[in-house]
């Protein structure tokens, strides 16, 4: 099969927007990432964290093996597009059926009337044409803008002739898909066949009638795996529009590089072990420090390193690290030791923001930090930012990455610099004793959220009133941040750490920080907040935004799930609290600024006073 580049999408896009098994809307065509069977390795690079690791196997099985960034050329430069290898990520057309923007003609790409036209030099003019038709020059086609999609992860191509016919009908048209009137709804789109005369209008793929209809019965295809579920699929297939958001969300999990020994030299075995478990003697090290693989030790002698390396093979095992990934990095955050810094960890403690020393234990100015975000599946329709946590989807609503259960999985490794808060625990606690009907009114939107979609166990996820607190108090401080570190809102993110009651470690703060693949992330513009003077004027200001709300007195009267739908947020909208998705761990649910200060509704002790 002829391999052509197609487009250039960023590395951490192939995690959040264009994973496996996403459809890749390019100026001509459309594609489909394949899954990781067909992807090239031998330009893709290992990436070592083994918390994450451990979470990834937690997941997905004992048999993952490594963490890989995607494959790059890092010399495009100098490559040959001709003659060089085909490096980069899998891409199949998807959907397969095509239109001519002259001639109205709808029909498959394996149906030969369409021909690739490929430019090596430039893959945005890749392009398929209608080489037959009657127009003066064969037009580019473009893709249909309709597929099939169910909420068990498959996606199919709108069954056009069997959609014109109203069923099986031994008719294989030609089809004409043509547009009546001025916009471009499905009321003016009308599909027509030219052998029969059967016509229809696309209303039909869409509302009530199409949920029932056998036409849209899912087959339970997998194109990025070339193959169909086993078993078939239960489930009724939605028609979506090309390009439309929820027809892909990836399932990732996360974790920050952090020290784990106060030694230099087992801290640089760890951070280097991917390279440094392929040591297997003395004299391979040696082999390795000669070719330069060992920069870094030049002050430590061959054999402490070996003494490093055989002591780091016999320790703990990867399996018995643990599976919650925030926990470690509490313990590191909450007792900060400086001695502890290493090359992509960097802690400076400062005193409170002034002002608001009986709210915050400590605040840690984190210079430099590194996080490591995988990919382990994906969902179409339900986001799974629903669930609280990534183990908690059903197995039916992941759709797996390989055909095989995989021995790796695709990363994106970013740096950048945060703000780390601590808040006294004591007085958490004590304020929520004070507001136990609105910590119910919350439980009762959590049970009623879960009830609404069909989730199991609705009591289970709930993550408490002092999780909403923290949240919320993120949000307003992410906001009041963009003014003044120089970083866009989409470029802050959060990490809360907040314990909920069960057992476990007692956590109660929360991390903004920048994570970004350029140099935008380490700019220093957020650290240089941290200052306890500035840091308490910017919280001052957060708050006193959050008093008032341009959509008052709708957004400060509001309740949880007081709005018939089980909404999880009190009084928020996205003119006070909403954050960009990019931002906000939980999707924009459990805020409420009314627990922070006082707000038209009144019936909340706010924690600020």
């Amino acid at each position: 099969m002829a391999e052509h580049r197609v487009g250039e999408v960023r590395p951490t896009q192939l995690l959040h927007t264009y994973g496996v098994g996403a459809m890749v809307d390019l100026p001509n065509i459309a594609a489909m990432v394949m899954g990781l069977d067909d992807w090239k390795l031998q330009y893709a690079t290992p990436v070592g964290e083994e918390r994450l690791l451990a979470a990834v196997r937690g997941q997905l099985g004992s048999q993952v093996e490594r963490l890989m960034l995607p494959p790059v050329d890092l010399d495009e430069s100098s490559r040959d597009p001709l003659n060089g290898p085909r490096i980069g990520v899998p891409v199949a057309a998807f959907p397969q059926w095509y239109r001519c923007p002259w001639c109205d003609l709808i029909a498959p790409l394996s149906s030969g009337l369409f021909e690739l036209q490929a430019d090596a030099y430039r893959p945005d003019r890749v392009r398929y044409r209608h080489t037959a038709c009657k127009s003066p020059i064969s037009p580019a086609v473009l893709p249909t803008r309709f597929q099939l999609a169910c909420k068990h992860g498959h996606v199919d191509d709108f069954p056009w002739l069997r959609f014109v016919h109203s069923g099986d009908k031994n008719c294989n048209g030609p089809l004409r898909l043509r547009k009546f009137g001025v916009g471009d709804e499905a009321a003016n789109l009308f599909v027509h066949c030219d052998s029969c005369g059967d016509k229809r209008s696309l209303v039909d793929a869409f509302g009530d009638s199409a949920r029932t209809d056998p036409l849209f019965a899912c087959r339970g295809r997998r194109p990025h795996l070339r193959d169909f579920e086993p078993g078939g699929c239960s489930e009724q297939a939605e028609t979506m529009l090309l390009g439309a958001s929820n027809s892909w969300f990836g399932i990732t999990l996360s974790a920050l590089s952090i020290p784990r020994h106060a030694d230099p030299l087992p801290q640089l075995v760890e951070d280097k072990w991917v390279m440094l478990q392929h040591v297997v003697s003395p004299e391979v090290l040696a082999a390795f420090r000669a070719v330069g693989n060992l920069r870094g030790f030049e002050e430590f002698d061959d054999a402490k390193v070996w003494e490093a390396i055989q002591a780091k093979r016999s320790g703990s095992t990867l399996d018995s690290e643990s599976s919650d990934l925030k926990e470690p990095e509490w313990r590191v955050f909450s007792v900060p030791d400086t001695s502890k810094n290493i090359a992509d960890f960097e802690l400076a403690p400062v005193l409170p923001p002034s002002g608001y020393e009986a709210y915050f234990e400590k605040v840690v100015r984190v210079e430099r930090l590194r996080e490591v975000r995988a990919l382990v599946g994906f969902t179409r329709i339900d986001s799974p930012g629903d669930y609280s946590n990534p183990s908690d989807i059903p197995a039916e609503l992941r759709a797996p990455l390989s055909r095989n259960a995989p021995t790796w999985v695709p990363v994106s490794e970013v740096r950048g610099e945060g703000l780390f808060l601590h808040f006294k625990r004591d007085v958490l606690l004590a304020w929520a004793a004070n507001n136990a009907h609105r910590d119910a009114e919350f439980l009762c939107a959590h049970r009623a959220w879960k009830t609404a979609r069909a989730m199991p166990n609705p009591d289970v996820g709930y993550p408490g009133l002092r999780f909403a607190l923290i949240h919320s108090f993120s949000h307003a401080l992410m906001r009041q941040l963009a003014l003044e570190s120089g970083y866009s809102a989409a470029s802050i993110r959060e990490r809360i750490y907040c314990d909920d009651g069960t057992g476990g470690a007692q956590m109660a703060g929360l991390l903004l920080y920048t994570a970004a693949p350029d140099s935008e992330g380490t700019l220093g513009g957020l650290v240089s907040q941290g200052e306890p003077g500035r840091l308490g004027r910017l919280i001052r200001q957060a708050l006193e935004s959050m008093q008032l709300c341009s959509s008052d007195p709708l957004c400060g009267e509001h309740h949880p799930g007081n709005d018939g739908t089980a909404s999880l947020h009190g009084a928020a909208c996205h003119a006070c609290q909403f954050a960009p998705e990019t931002s906000c761990e939980r999707g924009n649910k459990f805020l409420d600024r009314s627990l922070l200060v006082p707000t038209f509704s009144g019936d909340v002790s706010p924690f600020f006073t």
